[in-house]
């Protein structure tokens, strides 16, 4: 965009959003514009009021992760030697990613690593194998974050945070939506089994040996990078991959994997970087928990950083933010003939009485804006149309 580009003014821009932000259905409104180049506010409403987020915490949790990890890190699934002859052990490093699909076609997941190509590397080492442990210890702690709804596994948008898992625990494995496993670290470990021709049902959990050296390996797969685990995370709004990624940066911290690590690790990260995450309270890293609460401000931040010119780390975060009428879940909103269409880029955030939008527009003078909406209190099938309004007045802004 021009570095010339005019900024809104703000007493315009108020006038120019009032009638949409006259309607009832966008409930208990928070939020924040900002002008990304010099990072002044344009508009604000409640900005520092708390309010439950939907997912645009993954806004948070994508920041987290470019702040601390490098954009080609993996994580690393393993099958060791177990403890007696021809019992192997299969090691969750974390990757939920790994797809049943056979080699040559995608999973659910971009460039994800293959069960069978575990199993060819198996079938290769020789070993005649007789039993088979799955090694979940990598993630520690309670496997449902506080205020998930046990009934999003059978719907779809969750599973228990395992350290190991087959298409993010689909039971159908490239359906957005496909109702997920309650034992997905298992459930991997008895396809594996299957396919080496071992009976699923004498699949059990267990370590790997402890002893130094460590357990041979005798398979391994990775991950694809986390620039990619994170457009997917951002794009289809997946709620498992943001958790696991979570659990990677408290790793990568030194903390536990456990929600309670992951969530001080996403705070802890912010805050060092000069983020204000004052009334922040995390319960998890997808945004999923009815018990998150956070600011416009905050969301508001991290996209302004982004946008604007002095924190490079960030600016990856914008692609992969969903394009309004195009990709991920803004893929059926902002439809031509919109003016919005294309030139909005946002996260979206649904939950019971919970709608939120945060993200990017270019206004018509060319000047890129960052905006925070988020409601409470009303349906999200009413909401959503108030916010993407509120949007799309931004970017028929010239407001001079």
């Amino acid at each position: 965009m021009p570095a010339d580009a005019p900024s809104p003014s703000p007493e315009m821009l108020a006038a120019v959003l009032q009638p949409a932000l006259d309607n009832p259905d966008l409930g208990s409104l928070t939020g924040h514009v900002t002008d990304a180049q010099t990072g002044a506010t344009l508009w604000q409403q409640q900005t520092d009021t708390p309010q439950v987020p939907g997912s645009i915490v993954k806004v948070l949790t994508t920041a987290a992760a470019l702040l601390t990890l490098p954009a080609d890190h993996r994580t690393t699934t393993t099958v060791v030697q177990g403890a007696t002859p021809g019992q192997l052990v299969l090691v969750g490093g974390g990757d939920p990613t790994l797809t049943a699909k056979p080699t040559g076609t995608q999973g659910y997941y971009t460039d994800a690593p293959h069960l069978d190509d575990l199993i060819s590397q198996i079938h290769r080492s020789g070993i005649h194998v007789s039993s088979l442990i799955v090694d979940n210890t990598i993630f520690a702690g309670p496997t449902i974050a506080p205020g998930w709804d046990t009934a999003d596994i059978a719907g779809g948008s969750i599973a228990p945070i395992e350290s190991v898992m087959l298409d993010g625990g689909r039971t159908d494995p490239l359906a957005d939506y496909s109702p997920r496993t309650h034992t997905p670290a298992l459930d991997t470990g008895r396809a594996l089994a299957e396919q080496l021709g071992l009976d699923p049902a004498s699949v059990s959990e267990g370590t790997a040996p402890s002893a130094t050296p460590a357990a041979p390996v005798v398979a391994s797969v990775q991950s694809a990078p986390l620039s990619t685990r994170l457009r997917d995370l951002m794009v289809h709004s997946d709620d498992v991959l943001a958790e696991t990624v979570g659990f990677e940066i408290a790793l990568a911290r030194g903390l536990p994997a456990t929600f309670d690590g992951a969530v001080d690790a996403i705070t802890h990260t912010l805050q060092e970087s000069g983020f204000d995450t004052t009334g922040a309270q995390l319960r998890d890293a997808s945004g999923l928990s009815t018990d998150d609460r956070i600011s416009a401000h905050l969301i508001d931040q991290v996209l302004t950083a982004a946008a604007g010119p002095d924190t490079p780390k960030l600016r990856p975060l914008l692609d992969t933010l969903p394009v309004a009428a195009a990709t991920g879940t803004l893929a059926d909103r902002f439809n031509p003939p919109s003016p919005a269409a294309g030139w909005v880029r946002a996260k979206t955030g649904s939950l019971s009485g919970v709608s939120s939008l945060a993200g990017i527009v270019v206004d018509n003078d060319q000047r890129v804006l960052t905006f925070t909406l988020m409601s409470n209190g009303t349906a999200p099938e009413a909401a959503r149309p108030a916010l993407d309004a509120v949007a799309t007045a931004l970017r028929g802004c010239g407001c001079r």
